[in-house]
């Protein structure tokens, strides 16, 4: 103990030294450093943090002991990097400080591995890219039926209006008058039956195509319900019912109602399947 004591002392300036000894001098401080020494790491914890109730900013040391047990053994990584924090606040020209400062860095890469912020938005991004896909392909489906029945309606109004043309041919155009001059009647024999013109045909008839009845919409089916048991997910609900994972985003949005969350899933809930 005398020689670490020694090797904090090295550093520091008179003021800090004697801010040092004082508190390694500290009956709790003392106490801590004995619980390490019997590996009673919970019980040295509390000694240290009470020489940082008592001395307040004098209590650099106790910072240190305190963010080092965080970092070490507790795995507590954002309690380690605020004592270190608090160590290099009050001894930023130790010895030591180039150590507290990597130490700093590893806590807080052992903290961001325990954040599933970045999985679960890569995993969920992947869902969004499968599910935009999907609809883009629908959506094209639906776009090549639209074009052919475009094209089916313009060849019958091309068919009509042939027709049409067809049958006015036959008969005179409206509002054209013909003026015919009265002769006087002459009785002649009636002509031989070979002699006589051939009878004019009747006037051929056309018949419109009707256009074709509008198509019937098919009433929608009711929405299901589902009840929520052990391990179901959105994914998997939606894979039981649409025979497609992606999905879960409709059935998420149908029951925002009594779900918190896309994993807001108890068991026994009422869900509505769209």
């Amino acid at each position: 103990m005398l020689g670490l004591a020694a090797l904090m002392l090295a550093g520091c300036t008179g003021g800090d030294r004697v801010k040092t000894a004082v508190e390694l001098d500290e009956p709790a401080y003392r106490e801590g450093q004995a619980l390490l020494k019997a590996g009673r790491r919970q019980e040295a914890l509390s000694a240290f943090l009470k020489v940082i109730e008592k001395r307040g900013d004098d209590a650099a040391e106790s910072h240190l002991e305190t963010g080092l047990l965080y970092a070490q053994h507790i795995n507590d990584p954002l309690s380690a990097i605020y004592h270190f924090k608090k160590y290099l606040a009050l001894r930023p020209n130790s010895p030591q400080a180039a150590l507290v400062r990597q130490r700093i860095d590893a806590a807080t890469r052992e903290f961001a591995r325990t954040l599933p912020a970045q999985p679960l938005e890569n995993q969920l991004q992947r869902v969004d890219l499968v599910a935009a896909l999907d609809k883009l392909k629908q959506e094209n489906e639906a776009l090549k039926q639209e074009l052919v029945d475009v094209k089916a309606g313009r060849n019958a109004v091309a068919v009509t209006g042939l027709d049409g043309a067809s049958a006015t041919d036959e008969r005179a155009a409206p509002g054209i008058n013909f003026t015919v001059e009265t002769m006087p009647t002459v009785r002649t024999r009636p002509a031989p039956e070979s002699a006589r013109a051939p009878a004019k045909a009747p006037p051929r008839t056309v018949s419109t195509p009707q256009a074709p009845a509008p198509p019937v919409a098919k009433p929608q089916p009711a929405a299901r319900r589902h009840t929520v048991q052990p391990g179901d997910t959105l994914s998997k609900i939606s894979q039981q019912y649409y025979g497609n994972r992606t999905k879960w985003r409709d059935i998420y949005a149908a029951n925002r109602g009594v779900m918190k969350s896309e994993s807001d899933l108890k068991v026994g809930m009422q869900l509505r399947i769209p």
